[in-house]
């Protein structure tokens, strides 16, 4: 039998059978870079008993200054590793899958062809972001998926919305747009950002897995969008209420005026 004792402290909060209802799920992380790999920590130590986790990439001295798994002793190493490691020493008895390859379409629906409780999609490259929530919402499952979190200072301003109700943050709208012919894209909980990105953090890369450039960023901003993740599928999968904003009015008025067509006038 497994040892619960050391979530004591949360069974205070969320119960007993809140505890033992979260081990009895799967969850899906995809992408442990700076919001995936804590979202990946916290839902491993609020309990979780079974996940998932993807990524193929390895670490870069550049991920030292927000991404978890990066240390000054590991560069090269496999990210998916150094968390399976992290993950198996928070709780030995979690049965954890890992999958050291690139999200590719091939790879996206055998992942997905596997039922999971809740996906968390921590993906920060438009493409492969896309290629999972099309198959995750094919699917009909539940997500999460996590924004633009780079060229931004302030956690305060993070906010959590149904996707379509997102705004001020140019990585949703992208997301969005491609999104948009799937009926049930309105089913993704999408975690972003309402700070102005600091457009003059901007810095061209090699194009490299699907990133033609890349916005600075700070040590615990990832980290808090990957917690703002991790608590709308805790408190989902527990069935605790999550509140969501709403567009404000005002912008919806732009997005009508700006999406208004002029029709021709006929003669006659």
């Amino acid at each position: 039998m497994a040892d619960i004792n050391w979530l004591s402290r949360s069974a205070l909060l969320v119960g007993d059978e809140g505890i033992k209802l979260l081990q009895q799920k799967h969850v899906l992380v995809v992408g442990l870079g700076g919001v995936g790999s804590f979202a990946a920590e916290f839902i491993c130590r609020a309990g979780v008993g079974e996940m998932t986790i993807v990524d193929g990439d390895v670490v870069d001295p550049s991920n030292r200054n927000r991404q978890l798994p990066a240390l000054a002793t590991n560069h090269g190493e496999s990210k998916a590793r150094i968390m399976k490691e992290r993950l198996l020493a928070i709780n030995p008895d979690l049965k954890l899958h890992v999958v050291e390859e690139f999200l590719t379409p091939q790879k996206c629906r055998e992942i997905l062809s596997k039922r999971y409780d809740y996906v968390m999609d921590c993906i920060d490259s438009i493409t492969p972001k896309v290629t999972l929530l099309s198959a995750a919402l094919n699917a009909g499952m539940p997500i999460v998926s996590s924004m633009g979190a780079g060229g931004k200072l302030d956690p305060t301003l993070i906010r959590v919305a149904w996707l379509p109700e997102t705004y001020q943050c140019v990585f949703a709208q992208y997301v969005r747009k491609r999104l948009k012919k799937l009926a049930n894209a309105s089913t993704v909980k999408a975690v972003f950002s309402i700070e102005e990105v600091r457009r003059d953090s901007l810095v061209m890369t090699d194009g490299n897995n699907f990133k033609r450039s890349a916005y600075g960023t700070i040590s615990y901003l990832p980290a808090a969008f990957g917690g703002v993740c991790a608590s709308v599928v805790i408190r989902d999968l527990l069935d605790i209420p999550v509140e969501l904003v709403d567009r404000p009015k005002r912008i919806q008025k732009k997005r009508l005026k700006k999406n208004a067509v002029s029709l021709p006038r006929v003669a006659g």
